[in-house]
């Protein structure tokens, strides 16, 4: 019996060494911004759903939905939604087509894990270098970046630079990239969903639905590169600029506040889109979704959302 004690104990104690994750106080990842591309460790995902339908459908018709929750200042459209069997369980206008800033960008991370392999390397090019928006900043110009930084660099400071450098790495030339995210989108069955732009920068043209943007949601938090991305609040990486190291911040308001079991996954904003936000959320084994777009304040209706969600599941 003490042998075999000390056998559970030592494996025990190997698998703990083998399955370490960063700080979930901090969600901070260190990644090489320049190398290729090493394996990333986060705290809040991915989470692989044993009884998921994939793609995502969501069931728009049928019951009326279990959360009655209505705003003193409504979003233009909504949807709370279980991101593994597709049940709704709040809406607002839920296909109605409107723009969407730079959540536009889930769509450009999908096509790019697609496109681009885990190791490969982007360049930074003078057109990458002459964004409008917001933006990661410092690219080096003519400098050959990790596509996990440069993916960092899309989905936590919504970096339009960033997009249009991965854009051209994964399709040439911007437009053949667009062409390749309206292909993708139409794959998808994404029926209100048309892209403009790489970055959702420009609202012309550039549009989605809520009912669309929670199957992209489900399809982003799928691919595991991606997943371990959107649930970090900061990630730290080496960077081939002055000081050697990049600090990039994530915009979504529930990583922010600590609010539990946040998984990430992208915000948006312009003055035609207003503020959007698309975010996931695990609890006691269940993970739901919402999506607001042009919210008032969509970091405290997201929660409110999902309080009354795990509630209506429990």
């Amino acid at each position: 019996m003490r042998r075999a004690a000390i056998l559970v104990v030592a494996l025990l104690a190997l698998l703990a060494a083998g399955c370490g994750t960063s700080d979930s106080g901090t969600s901070t990842s260190k990644i090489d911004g320049g190398a290729p591309d090493a394996p990333l460790q986060a705290a809040n995902g991915p989470v692989a759903p044993a009884a998921a339908t994939s793609p995502l459908t969501l069931a728009l018709t049928g019951a009326p939905d279990p959360v009655q929750i209505r705003f003193g200042h409504q979003p233009r459209s909504g949807l709370l939604f279980d991101l593994d069997t597709g049940r709704v369980l709040w809406r607002k206008d839920p296909t109605r087509i409107l723009p969407i800033a730079s959540v536009t960008k889930i769509m450009t991370a999908l096509v790019v894990a697609d496109r681009v392999p885990q190791g490969s390397k982007v360049r930074i090019t003078k057109e990458a270098l002459a964004y409008q928006g917001s933006g990661v900043g410092v690219l080096p110009k003519n400098k050959w970046i990790g596509v996990s930084a440069m993916l960092y660099g899309l989905l936590l400071p919504s970096g339009n630079d960033a997009a249009i450098a991965l854009a051209q790495r994964a399709g040439k030339t911007v437009p053949g990239f667009v062409a390749m995210m309206n292909a993708r989108a139409s794959s998808m069955g994404l029926s209100c969903t048309r892209y403009s732009t790489p970055s959702g920068f420009t609202d012309r043209g550039n549009h989605s639905c809520a009912a669309d943007l929670a199957v992209e949601a489900r399809a982003l938090l799928d691919e595991p590169r991606l997943a371990k991305i959107v649930g970090h609040r900061q990630a730290i990486l080496p960077f081939p600029i002055k000081g050697g190291k990049l600090y990039l911040y994530n915009h979504n308001p529930l990583l922010l506040q600590r609010y539990p079991g946040t998984l990430g996954v992208k915000t948006g904003f312009t003055d035609a889109a207003g503020r959007c936000l698309v975010a996931a959320v695990k609890r006691d084994g269940h993970r739901l979704g919402v999506v607001l777009l042009h919210s008032p304040d969509p970091g405290g209706q997201a929660e409110k959302l999902f309080d009354r969600g795990f509630r209506a599941i429990s």
